[in-house]
């Protein structure tokens, strides 16, 4: 049978509610309670029921991790991030697919029934919408990898999309692509907006150059979706290098280039965006911009923490630096380059 909190008071000889405080935080309890408690449930193997301590305290511990794309590998990196630093700090991740949700409602409602004490939002498609709809039903809510705000309505925590766009048409250019073309996600998500908005604005800024720019959407952040937007775009004429806006695109873009019996970079150029582990492969070295992961889900964590103990907290906007990173699916630079045609 298993070892109960009635066992754990009998054997260091206290009520039973002197050992429910014992394991509650914040209780109070003397040390030398503390010790003898301690003490007996080490002897008997005694674990605390997670469940019947919310009871007491009102507080579960849950955490709603909200995301809605389960077919890109890099959220398996960030779930395994969020995950563990929550389980560090006491705290249990319950994972929630909004995958096709398009109702806010129904998504607070979902996240009431297992009386969550706050929520992290980890999409960089859902809207603002959706942060919004759970801190209006009273729940801590920080948006990871959501759109920036100078004004945010929640803590948002991310990188710049605008300026990775920027970054993405001037990494193009200065290796003297003069017809490039962005190929985003999902035309309604913030994040591909934000992108191509920063990339368009690059580029005219550059129309001197007589630069030839194009662009269109895949269905989703997938491999799938890379593929069979690169194969339409190769049916016509093909720009000479594209943005990505997600190193999964790259990669499904990569393949459908492959299959055509082209090559990267010689016939054309890639660049993504994330740098997530399988981009370094070998067989892949994805030229990407790298968004700083482990620090956007660290900030996330410490935000979530704290607005536990102080729900009011005035929202933030946190934003991190995006950088270049090298490898084989761009020409050189155009210092470099022979011809620009």
């Amino acid at each position: 049978m298993p070892v109960t909190l009635k066992d754990v008071a009998l054997r260091a000889g206290v009520s039973r509610s002197a050992v429910s405080r014992t394991f509650t935080a914040g209780a109070s309890v003397s040390a030398v309670m503390r010790q003898k408690v301690e003490q007996a449930a080490r002897e008997l193997g005694y674990t605390p029921n997670a469940l019947a301590s919310s009871l007491t305290t009102g507080k579960t511990g849950l955490i709603g991790l909200v995301s809605n794309n389960f077919h890109n590998p890099l959220f398996l990196e960030i779930f395994d991030l969020f995950t563990r630093g929550l389980q560090e700090r006491g705290l249990r991740p319950l994972l929630v697919n909004l995958t096709e949700e398009t109702e806010p409602d129904k998504s607070v409602n979902m996240l009431r029934q297992y009386s969550v004490d706050g929520v992290v939002v980890a999409s960089s498609t859902l809207t603002p919408a959706f942060s919004q709809a759970f801190r209006d039903a009273g729940l801590p809510v920080v948006h990871s990898f959501g759109r920036h705000s100078a004004t945010p309505q929640v803590h948002v925590v991310g990188i710049d999309n605008v300026e990775c766009g920027r970054m993405a048409a001037r990494e193009l250019l200065s290796r003297g692509y003069r017809r490039i073309g962005f190929m985003g996600g999902p035309e309604s998500a913030t994040s591909t907006q934000d992108r191509l908005q920063g990339f368009m604005t690059e580029c005219q800024a550059h129309t001197s150059r007589g630069l030839k720019i194009s662009h269109s959407f895949a269905a989703a952040y997938s491999f799938e979706a890379g593929l069979s937007e690169m194969t339409r775009l190769l049916r016509r004429q093909p720009a000479q290098a594209y943005f990505c806006g997600d190193d999964i695109l790259s990669i499904g873009a990569l393949a459908a280039i492959q299959k055509k019996g082209l090559s990267v970079p010689d016939d054309i150029g890639l660049i993504g965006l994330n740098d997530m582990a399988m981009s370094g492969w070998e067989n892949i070295a994805l030229t990407t911009i790298r968004q700083p992961i482990e620090q956007i889900v660290s900030s996330s964590i410490e935000l979530i923490v704290a607005m536990l103990k102080e729900p009011d907290r005035y929202p933030e906007a946190r934003l991190f630096p995006a950088t270049i990173i090298e490898r084989d699916t761009l020409r050189p630079h155009s210092d470099n380059t022979k011809s620009s045609t």
